[in-house]
Formats: structure tokens, C-alpha cells, sequence
């Protein structure tokens, strides 16, 4: 397995899925989006599961500062440029991909292996 978590330090489910992987021993690359944001690249790969609208959280507290409700924007180009917009935790395994807290999916993933 080649996990990787994207989220913020202060969200509750990034934390809580840290410690599902912390607990099984199964290492993971954490990706603090306050810090570092996704690539195009990263960015396409999630697509594929998951469209924009599904990523940005229209009911977050940045969303709101940034008054995009009001706002006609292309989502992408918004996730790009400010990943605090992005629905947390993204989780990554592969081309496998999920969010938010879904950890009967993961026991899926620890079980192939």
C-alpha cells in the first residue's frame, strides 16, 4: 500500500484517519494542504474517481470567507490556487481514491495485501 492523506492539522476527520492508519501500522504520507496544495497532476488522478463539485467544500469555512457562493469561478482553477477549499481527508492508495472518513474502504485496502 502507498497511502497518502490530504488534509489540514485542525480537521477532525484528517486526524481521525491518521490514527486508523497509526493503529494498523500502515504508513502513510501526510500532505498538510495549508502548506502545500495539489498538483494538476494529483489533481486529474482524483478526477477519476471524484468530480470538482464532489471536492470543494461549499460548506466550509473558507468557502465562505472567499464569498464564492456568490461567485461565478471555475472550480478547478479554485482548488488549484487555494487547496483550503478542498473537502478533507482525500485519501489516496494507487489509483484508488476517497473522502472524507471511510475506513470500511480501507480495511478493504489493508485486506488485499
Amino acid at each position: 500500500m502507498n497511502i497518502q492523506i490530504f488534509g489540514t492539522v485542525k480537521c477532525f476527520d484528517t486526524k481521525k484517519t491518521e490514527r486508523f492508519f497509526k493503529e494498523r501500522k500502515i504508513p502513510y504520507h501526510f500532505r498538510n494542504l495549508a502548506e502545500k496544495g495539489i498538483s494538476p497532476g494529483e489533481l486529474d488522478s482524483i478526477k477519476r474517481v471524484y468530480t470538482v463539485e464532489d471536492l470543494i467544500d461549499t460548506e466550509g469555512k473558507r468557502y465562505r470567507e472567499r464569498n464564492l457562493k456568490f461567485m461565478t469561478h471555475d472550480i478547478e482553477t479554485e482548488l488549484l490556487n487555494d487547496p483550503l477549499l478542498f473537502k478533507t481527508p482525500i485519501v489516496r492508495n494507487g489509483k484508488e481514491v476517497t473522502l472524507g472518513y471511510q475506513p470500511d474502504i480501507w480495511k478493504k485496502w489493508s485486506d488485499q495485501d
